[in-house]
């Protein structure tokens, strides 16, 4: 299943070719994220707003999922690694300059101490008495990560977990990440069958709940109703990777080169559904046939780097 892509040196790729992937899933991550945002609210004022495709009005809101994802493009753009000092340095000058981009409790903890000085192993590891966050806010920026190391699983898993580990120390935050970077390298590597998808991504995931719940999506028929899945599932209600990660690869099983057809089943489960669609969108981007809508990218505010970075 991992026979689509043979190279002697697989990260011989170029950077600029590797980076300018990582900003394609990106792309898709941010106009996801703020597609999905923007359809929060009661169930009986949203539900029909999603049945009949009503565009939100513009401009589109992005989330501190995208801004998180930012930091990753950006460390890779400067060292082609994940430098764990450096991108906790950058989530932390972020978060200092706009805190209210819907960062959960438990991130502005985090960042909160990173900002007031803390080394990032302490303020990742204080969490939840000692065992650290296995939120699902580690695998909301990690599709970047996936299409960058496409050419090497083994790259994109330590890559997944080297960039949870700044933020989630809690094993399940980490296997979120790699789930989801995995996914995305999948679908970077020239993509196949949903039943390919879920091989490749339960192959790297760790065991645990998160790589329990995806085996358990592998066995949800790709017919059946989306609420139903995310009652299965999850949908992200909880905040936490395995019950945010498994429904969103399922999604992008459904959908695997329709990038608006994965946006509005994604949010359609309701739950987080900026994070699900942030997730979904950064891995659907990556593939070869995937349009995302020129109308959508337009209506998301625009992506701002951050000066000096």
């Amino acid at each position: 299943m991992d026979g689509r892509v043979s190279m002697t040196n697989p990260l011989s790729q170029e950077h600029g070719d590797r980076l300018a992937a990582a900003r394609r899933s990106l792309e898709g991550l941010s106009v996801g994220d703020a597609f999905g945002e923007r359809f929060f609210g009661h169930p009986e004022q949203v539900l029909p707003m999603i049945a009949s495709r009503a565009l939100p009005g513009a401009p589109w809101r992005y989330t501190d999922d995208t801004v998180m994802a930012m930091s990753i493009v950006d460390v890779l753009a400067e060292s082609r690694r994940l430098d764990q000092d450096r991108l906790a340095e950058l989530f932390a000058r972020r978060y200092r300059r706009d805190p209210r981009r819907g960062y959960g409790g438990t991130a502005h903890e985090i960042l909160g101490n990173m900002v007031a000085g803390l080394r990032w192993a302490e303020a990742a590891a204080q969490p939840f008495d000692g065992t650290g966050s296995m939120g699902n806010g580690a695998a909301m920026r990690a599709a970047p990560i996936g299409a960058y190391f496409a050419p090497d699983y083994r790259a994109v898993v330590e890559a997944a977990r080297t960039s949870a580990a700044v933020t989630h120390a809690h094993p399940e935050g980490q296997a979120g990440a790699i789930a989801v970077a995995v996914a995305a390298a999948w679908v970077t590597r020239g993509a196949g069958s949903a039943k390919e998808l879920f091989e490749s991504v339960l192959e790297h995931t760790p065991d645990g709940d998160t790589r329990s719940g995806i085996a358990r999506a592998a066995r949800v028929s790709s017919s059946t109703h989306v609420r139903n899945a995310a009652s299965t599932l999850g949908n992200g209600s909880r905040v936490i990777s395995s019950d945010t990660v498994p429904f969103c690869v399922w999604c992008v099983s459904r959908h695997l080169e329709h990038y608006e057809e994965a946006m509005w089943a994604t949010v359609s489960g309701l739950g987080d559904r900026d994070t699900t669609c942030a997730i979904v969108g950064g891995i659907i981007a990556m593939h070869p046939r995937c349009e995302i809508p020129k109308e959508w990218s337009e209506a998301r505010e625009p992506l701002e780097a951050m000066e000096g970075v």
